[in-house]
């Protein structure tokens, strides 16, 4: 009885403080907050393309791990290893661009704009300007106080439909949004060591994984080696043949071909559960866009901190000295 009140109490204090963000919750405080934002966004856009996945990608880790709090954009120190330093989250990547807001930010507004609002502005903005949905989405999240790499436990790219649901059910997310959020590969890249076994190897069967189109298998074989004599390098390659930087529906399509690149992708076409969705978006480009808006401003709603909880990180990297907590 005891462990159901404290549930309840804890998801109480979750819907309270995702309830604290509303639309245009800098205009009074920092009013180009989120035009400083997007133009900054923009610009980096401007000379490479490939920064909407890495932004989706650095939102999503955030978010899935003590909720959308910027604790992932702490830095280890000797004695502590932060979430950046796990192993899941070494190859995410637009650090920089996030550190060159925050400074724009301090210098129009100081204090005033926290990291993880940062995270989810940019992201919004970078998948708009990519093709993307363009919608708004509710600020006023905080900056956490805690970032363990210990703690750092995120869905792996080769798991089934039923193994890789449960952690976004943890979340409060659905299968549709499941579905929808995988989406974002439309734009992504993943590096050969996350699929390698699928080209030669699948499963220790000495051959190609089957269901994955032979022809693709054997391009990609071509650029990533094989799990034995795999390259000196670990080349990426587009987790979307066709419109690689486009965002579009055109990821569901293809994994309806055998053309997804993840095993994770692949099963999305394959599971009696998610495959009608798949091909629902597949058909659909308007219904997938208006999902994939829903399912972001959802999970960025996960485990927010607001009001006086957190703090407001006057440098994203580390936290405001006299609230290090938890590091």
């Amino acid at each position: 009885m005891e462990k159901k009140i404290l549930i309840l109490l804890f998801c109480c204090l979750v819907h309270f403080a995702s309830a604290q963000l509303r639309v245009g919750f800098y205009n009074s405080t920092c009013r180009r907050a989120e035009t400083i934002i997007g133009q900054l966004v923009q610009k980096r856009f401007g000379t490479d393309r490939s920064i909407t996945a890495a932004l989706l990608r650095m939102h999503f880790h955030d978010c899935f791990v003590r909720g959308c709090d910027a604790s992932i954009l702490i830095d280890s120190t000797k004695s502590a290893s932060s979430e950046k330093d796990a192993g899941p989250n070494l190859t995410v990547r637009g650090f920089e661009l996030i550190d060159e807001i925050k400074n724009a930010l301090e210098a129009a507004c100081p204090s005033t704009v926290s990291c993880a609002d940062i995270i989810t502005v940019a992201t919004r903005d970078a998948v708009g300007l990519a093709g993307g949905p363009r919608y708004n989405v509710p600020t006023g999240r905080r900056d956490g106080l805690v970032s363990d790499s210990a703690e750092v436990n995120l869905p792996g790219p080769s798991l089934s439909v039923p193994e890789a649901f449960p952690f976004f059910r943890a979340k409060g997310l659905t299968l549709n949004d499941m579905i929808t959020l995988l989406g974002a590969h439309t734009v992504g890249v993943a590096h050969c060591g996350f699929f390698q076994d699928r080209l030669s190897n699948f499963q220790g069967t000495g051959k190609p994984d089957p269901t994955m189109d032979s022809a693709l298998a054997a391009r990609l074989l071509r650029t990533c080696g094989t799990t034995s004599r795999p390259l000196n390098r670990d080349p990426t390659v587009f987790l979307d043949q066709n419109t690689s930087f486009i965002f579009d529906n055109q990821f569901y399509n293809q994994i309806r071909s055998k053309k997804g690149i993840l095993q994770i992708d692949q099963q999305l076409a394959l599971d009696r559960s998610s495959a009608p969705i798949v091909s629902s978006f597949a058909s659909n480009q308007n219904a997938f866009q208006q999902n994939f808006a829903n399912a972001m401003i959802k999970m960025a709603n996960i485990q927010v901190l607001a009001g006086k909880a957190g703090e407001i990180r006057k440098n994203c990297r580390v936290f405001n000295p006299k609230s290090r907590k938890g590091f």
